[in-house]
């Protein structure tokens, strides 16, 4: 295991820490930076409830990974973000083995993507009301369903069933949009990543779930499709905005997501040649934008 640490401004301790979470991170914590210094502050809550800050004046935030690579990969994609400007890379260093498997089961319980389709870990019993179910474990690739871009996703594949569909989650990460498309539905699933940790761990999870699916890297995306899903983060989303309209067929969707809400005029100029972007759902200041092509 790995840990990635950064100095961030109390007013970014949120956005990193989502984009953190999105970047495969296993956990993330955060810190008072000037603790056991005459600079110290002590930030509490009411019990039970939430602390009344996000973090302190300066935070020291810390995001394990599971790997020094996917760590060092993690602090690149960050560093040029405009959300990171007055954020600092302190460095990634190995942490102490432990028993992160009894860690990391413990932070995760059922998720609702609505009352009767859930995420459930394998360690949990499914909830009475849960109809389709998504088994998933957290793994070496990001997209457990508990961040609110993966949700979004997760809702607006529940609400668009794509019955009889081509479909392509491009940033697969853990599979989950894939094997979610799978479950509603659709004929032909291809989910690809960069990552070929990411490929083996959507594979993994797809016959976890008895849903079948073609994982592989960028170049098994082939085609048209009626639906094109892709949650990664706005800049490469900007980048990829020719390739990823061009997979779509006439008349069909394109889905995007790991978007910050004030990111949503860049998004719509990036895809303005291709075509008009909205938004259809907002969750904890991230956005999801769609596409009729």
């Amino acid at each position: 295991m790995f840990e990635l640490r950064l100095l961030v401004p109390e007013e970014r301790v949120e956005i990193v820490s989502d984009a953190l979470e999105e970047l495969e991170a296993l956990s993330v914590s955060v810190e008072d930076a000037d603790a056991q210094t005459p600079a110290e502050q002590a930030l509490f809550g009411e019990p039970g409830m939430p602390p009344p800050k996000e973090g302190w004046q300066r935070s020291l935030v810390v995001a394990l990974f599971p790997a020094e690579d996917v760590a060092n990969a993690a602090a690149t994609l960050l560093q040029p973000q405009d959300f990171f400007e007055g954020c600092k890379l302190v460095g990634v260093a190995p942490v102490p083995d432990q028993d992160w498997v009894r860690l990391t089961q413990s932070q995760f319980e059922p998720v609702q993507i609505t009352p009767s389709f859930w995420i459930v870990p394998t360690w949990h019993e499914p909830p009475a009301a849960a109809r389709e179910i998504i088994r998933l474990d957290p793994g070496l690739a990001f997209g457990t369903g508990t961040h609110p871009t993966t949700r979004m996703c997760l809702r607006w594949i529940a609400g668009h069933a794509p019955q009889g569909q081509r479909v392509l989650d491009y940033g697969c990460g853990s599979g989950i949009l894939a094997i979610g498309a799978a479950k509603f539905g659709a004929a032909t699933v291809d989910a690809v990543d960069i990552d070929e940790a990411a490929v083996t761990a959507t594979n993994d999870n797809a016959r976890a779930n008895g849903v079948q699916l073609n994982a592989g890297l960028p170049e098994l995306a082939g085609g048209k499709y009626q639906t094109v899903l892709a949650n990664i983060l706005a800049t490469p989303l900007k980048v990829l905005a020719p390739l990823l309209t061009s997979h779509v067929a006439p008349g069909g969707a394109l889905v995007l997501a790991g978007i910050l809400a004030r990111q949503e005029e860049e998004l719509k100029a990036a895809y303005a040649p291709y075509c008009a972007l909205q938004v259809s759902d907002e969750e904890d200041g991230w956005i999801l934008m769609t596409a009729r092509l």
